[in-house]
């Protein structure tokens, strides 16, 4: 044990005090910036050096094709300090509606807290000064209780001014990246109460920023969605849809001070006013997730959104490695269709509420190898992989270690078999080749992931 420990140890200093592998070179004058952002004075050597730092070479499905690059090639004045939500929206092209189809290459520091629920003045809004004028949640649970209502989709006025409340919302709370981005936080950055949306681009970075609490003002009621109904919220923290090559990089997911744990209870359900951490759908395709924290949420990552066979056939191939998993509940991912490598992550388990982690779709065809589970009171290595309608997942090199017992390699599919049915198929069909760097043995998986996953890991 002491040579597994001793080793990790090295793995981790290595880690941390390594040059990036692929920093770009830094061209004289990189640290002007706009007249709409602080000056980047402040800026250290090696935070413009990552500010343009590209995906390794081989890292993951993100490094496929022309590769991921964000705004590496940025001139130097696209290069931006943001502090407020007006100047995050500026930096990203000056519109936040036609934001996304903004192609100049920028890279955008994250300094501080950011809120998405800033107005023009820098004040803070809340739910009411987006709700359309006929929506309240006083109204919408009178008009819309199965008791009086039935169990039929919610219709007419009250719902439609929710839809409309919705609309307000997403205005001012998705914030939209365009192509050859990037957005890196500066030690503390915090993103909160907004969504990071990626859609219909390409060659975008995410890195080293905390996203917190993402919260839709107003969630649907759906009273068929499972036998008691369930409510549904809209936002992502990050959503990445029919875009590719993307790379999500030393970024921490959590709800902070607002759970789903802490929400009432509305219709006998839990009232939910968070969706994903970060969703990759709607033929999205070539990305790299790595190095990631993920801190006690319900639904975390969905890959893929749509059980229907049509244009995400194909697509959808996501790389996972050396991200934590601390304490959430499921879709730890769940995908459909894509192939999904699942390498060197770390899973803290634990909870009457947990479901699974990882949730087997429709033609999905996830390679999970060397990761590593840490089991709470009643999860049993038969609880980690779910049956959503696929029918094959390839698990290789996977350890758990029980509540109250010893790290023990474990067959996932076997376990699965053993006490569900129908059987999974231990040969999703396909071998990953884009990995950067060795893949760790699983019981190192731990001590290296856990203190070096997450935002503020990065010399910014």
């Amino acid at each position: 044990m002491r040579r597994i420990a001793a080793g990790a140890a090295l793995i981790t200093l290595t880690l941390t005090v390594a040059p990036a592998p692929a920093a770009a070179h830094v061209p004289a004058g990189v640290a002007a910036v706009s007249s709409s952002t602080l000056s980047s004075s402040a800026l250290s050597p090696l935070a413009r050096q990552l500010g343009r730092q590209t995906l390794p070479a081989g890292d993951g499905w993100a490094s496929a094709g022309p590769g991921t690059t964000g705004g590496s090639t940025a001139s130097a004045d696209q290069a931006h300090v943001v502090t407020t939500r007006a100047e995050l929206v500026v930096a990203l092209g000056g519109d936040n509606a036609t934001n996304a189809t903004n192609s100049t290459p920028k890279i955008v520091y994250v300094k501080g807290t950011i809120d998405g629920f800033e107005g023009p003045d820098g004040t803070l809004l809340d739910c009411t000064d987006l709700a359309d004028p006929g929506y309240s949640l006083q109204a919408y649970l009178a008009a819309y209780d199965p008791a009086v209502w039935g169990r039929v989709a919610p219709s007419g006025p009250v719902e439609e001014a929710r839809v409309r409340s919705v609309t307000n919302q997403t205005r001012h709370t998705q914030i939209n990246v365009g192509a050859n981005t990037t957005v890196i936080g500066l030690r503390g950055a915090r993103l909160t109460g907004l969504t990071l949306m990626i859609d219909r681009v390409s060659n975008v970075i995410v890195r080293n920023i905390t996203f917190d609490d993402a919260r839709d003002c107003f969630p649907a009621w759906s009273p068929t969605d499972g036998e008691a109904g369930n409510w549904n919220s809209q936002y992502d923290q990050v959503s990445v849809r029919r875009s590719e090559n993307v790379w999500i990089e030393h970024n921490t997911f959590t709800d902070g001070d607002n759970p789903d744990i802490a929400q009432p209870v509305h219709f006998g359900r839990p009232y939910q006013v968070h969706d994903g951490a970060l969703d990759i759908t709607h033929t999205a395709s070539l990305v790299t997730a790595a190095w990631n924290r993920f801190d006690g949420r319900d639904k975390l990552m969905l890959i893929g959104s749509s059980n229907t066979v049509g244009p995400d056939v194909g697509r959808l191939n996501v790389t996972l490695h050396h991200n934590l998993f601390d304490g959430s509940l499921q879709r730890l991912p769940r995908v459909r269709f894509g192939q999904v490598d699942l390498y060197n992550n770390a899973y803290r388990l634990a909870g009457d509420d947990f479901e699974y982690a990882i949730g087997v779709g429709v033609q999905s065809a996830v390679y999970a190898e060397n990761n590593h589970f840490t089991l709470g009171t009643g999860i049993t290595a038969a609880d980690l992989l779910y049956d959503w309608g696929g029918t094959a997942i390839t698990t290789r090199g996977n350890w758990v270690t029980p509540a109250g017992g010893l790290p023990r390699p474990v067959d996932l599919v076997a376990a699965y078999n053993a006490v569900h049915d129908p059987d999974l198929s231990p040969d999703a069909g396909w071998t990953p080749t884009l990995r950067h760097g060795p893949v760790l043995p699983a019981p190192l998986v731990p001590l290296v992931v856990g203190p070096l996953a997450g935002a503020d890991r990065l010399p910014l």
